[in-house]
């Protein structure tokens, strides 16, 4: 299996400026019909996902963070329940590793030898890559799978969507034909405390979205198409893909001074 920690990183990330990224989703509004066939349908557009316990990929970003556009290229691992690590490099140079376990993330920013520590993994991860995300929203984000579904609350508007509410968030399924299979195309997110955002997904295969492109309401915080490539599904991680290993002279930053500088953007 390939190794998150042994990857070549000219590999890993090209800073380009970013391509115009296709219009969102139109959702359909209203507020619909009660629907009892929810149930199936989640079962069958979450099948895929809820097979996974591990994902390693590389994506390629483009789009914006905090009004300014970006495109690059990471290494990403997810395993369930809430363990995460994501690479980003620079021209073949480290820029940062975060990694998650649970309710703790470290941080290194390899370039200026500062590291945050025991950092809440969304907070950590919001405040340099403008994605309010731990670990597990992570992992369920680039794999478009549903949590803890509302069945009874299901509504069916018109013949090819179905809305479920899913905790805070609102899943989005669709199919085109009546034959086809049912997918979560999207899923727009309530978090308490934060503007609304939405996540979308294309390019399906396997039944599993190899484009995800995450959107803030307001359009500026983030707005980012990821495309995922060299999937690995199910490959057994070692703990140490979720550990980072701190440099010796390594200086601390705390969540504020972070936030003071904004995300960081190649």
């Amino acid at each position: 299996m390939r190794s998150l920690l042994a990857v070549a990183p000219l590999l890993l990330i090209a800073v380009l400026t970013a391509a115009c990224a296709p219009r969102l989703l139109k959702l359909p509004t209203g507020p619909g019909t009660p629907a009892n066939d929810t149930r199936t349908a989640v079962a069958e557009a979450a099948s895929a996902c809820r097979a996974v316990s591990t994902l390693t990929a590389e994506i390629a970003v483009g789009g914006s963070v905090g009004g300014r556009r970006v495109r690059a290229r990471l290494l990403a691992g997810v395993a369930g329940p809430s363990s995460a690590r994501i690479e980003a490099f620079a021209f073949g140079t480290p820029i940062f590793f975060f990694a998650a376990r649970g309710d703790d993330a470290t941080l290194l920013l390899t370039r200026d030898r500062r590291v945050l520590e025991h950092g809440r993994p969304d907070a950590v991860l919001e405040a340099v890559a403008g994605l309010p995300l731990d670990g597990a929203d992570l992992r369920v984000t680039l794999l478009g799978c549903a949590v803890a579904p509302d069945f009874d609350r299901g509504r069916q508007i018109g013949e090819a969507w179905r809305v479920v509410p899913d905790g805070a968030s609102e899943l989005y399924l669709q199919r085109v034909s009546s034959s086809g299979p049912w997918r979560i195309v999207a899923a727009v997110h309530h978090d308490p405390g934060r503007p609304a955002w939405r996540a979308e997904y294309r390019d399906f295969e396997r039944d599993l979205p190899r484009t995800v492109r995450v959107v803030a309401a307001d359009g500026r915080r983030f707005d980012l198409r990821l495309q995922l490539s060299q999937v690995e599904l199910n490959a057994k991680l070692d703990d140490a893909a979720f550990r980072v290993t701190v440099p010796p002279g390594t200086d601390p930053i705390s969540l504020e001074e972070l936030r003071r500088n904004g995300p960081l953007v190649p």
